[in-house]
């Protein structure tokens, strides 16, 4: 049993907290606004962001950091990938000096181009060995209704990844440990990108075929590019790359394959944006994986035609068609070494 603070409190942090707390963890979680808190403590629901759920009767919502962070062994951060860098510069005074650091965030910043672990590396430098990245196919809505999920926490330091383990892991919460960090990072971010094509796609009727087409071919280039960046390719073949991708893309809970359902529809990305009410991860990862694939010389077609529909305003039937034209070549060329 451990002291745990979960910082954030929309719908995947809260499930987290949840599962932390039915756990036997003395699980904080910190939520900005005080009717969140409120409602939390005294009828263990978050409507806003999990309707019709119960949290586990134990967990505490506080919105003082300092209350939250002091006492704890674990510290999660669930937020929004480009708030992490602020998040964690206004809690580092307030952690232990070997507090664990999980954070659940799949997504890359854009203006440096970082992997999370990277960010809180670069802003907690007392705690950049005790590092550890919590992805998979996991869907807040299922996990919080208690059923089977199983996701990989990844971190350099093997003894931080198994502590995050014992703190998450029971009987629908199945957890694995894996050294790779930049492989699940990055996987656990294009995931999202290849998400919103796959929504955009599903709402212009492409296809069982094309989905296919699509997610196979997204893959291969999600695991080009953290081959590229130091990732072992086995890892795109686990729960954080074609485990994730599965649920991410064929799943109506998935907000990035929601937002790339209304692009279909003819909306602009702002009004999107405005109507989803929620951070879209894939978007932001996008323009971050357009540029890196420039900058590490990968090819990755799926995301210059996704990169163009979203903030070239290309039409989506040109973009497809000019992914069905690409000159021929064989399909194992296009795969990395070692699959």
């Amino acid at each position: 049993m451990k002291n745990v603070a979960v910082l954030g409190a929309g719908s995947w942090g809260t499930a987290l907290a949840s599962v932390l707390a039915e756990n036997g963890n003395k699980t904080r979680l910190y939520a900005r606004r005080v009717s969140a808190v409120q409602e939390i403590n005294i009828h263990h629901t978050n409507e806003r962001y999990l309707p019709k759920a119960s949290l586990a009767p134990s967990l505490q919502a506080s919105s003082d950091q300092a209350e939250v962070i002091r006492p704890s062994d674990v510290v999660v951060f669930v937020v929004p990938s480009q708030s992490l860098r602020e998040t964690a510069r206004q809690v580092r005074p307030y952690l232990k000096p070997h507090a664990v650091i999980v954070h659940a965030s799949k997504g890359l910043e854009v203006r440096t181009f970082k992997r999370m672990s990277q960010v809180l590396a670069e802003e907690l430098p007392e705690h950049a060995n005790q590092i550890v990245a919590l992805t998979g196919p996991s869907h807040a809505e299922e996990v919080i209704q208690k059923l089977p999920t199983a996701v990989v926490v990844a971190s350099k330091d093997l003894y931080a990844a198994e502590i995050a383990q014992s703190c998450f892991m029971n009987s629908y919460f199945r957890v694995y440990t894996n050294t790779d960090v930049i492989g699940c990072e990055i996987g656990g971010a294009l995931k999202n990108v290849i998400a919103l094509a796959t929504g955009l796609c599903s709402g212009m009727e492409f296809g069982d075929n094309g989905i296919a087409a699509l997610l196979t071919r997204g893959l291969a280039e999600m695991a080009r590019l953290g081959s590229a960046m130091g990732a072992q390719p086995n890892t795109f073949v686990g729960l954080a790359g074609v485990g994730d991708l599965i649920a991410t893309c064929t799943s109506p809970h998935s907000r990035n394959w929601r937002a790339g359902n209304m692009i279909s529809q003819g909306k602009k990305l702002d009004q999107v944006l405005s109507e989803m009410g929620m951070v879209v991860e894939g978007i932001q990862t996008t323009e971050a994986t357009y540029t890196m694939a420039k900058h590490y010389q990968v090819e990755m077609p799926i995301i210059e035609q996704l990169y163009e529909v979203l903030f070239a305003d290309k039409c989506p039937r040109e973009a497809l068609m000019d992914l069905m034209s690409r000159d021929k070549t064989h399909e194992l060329q296009d795969y990395v070494q070692g699959w």
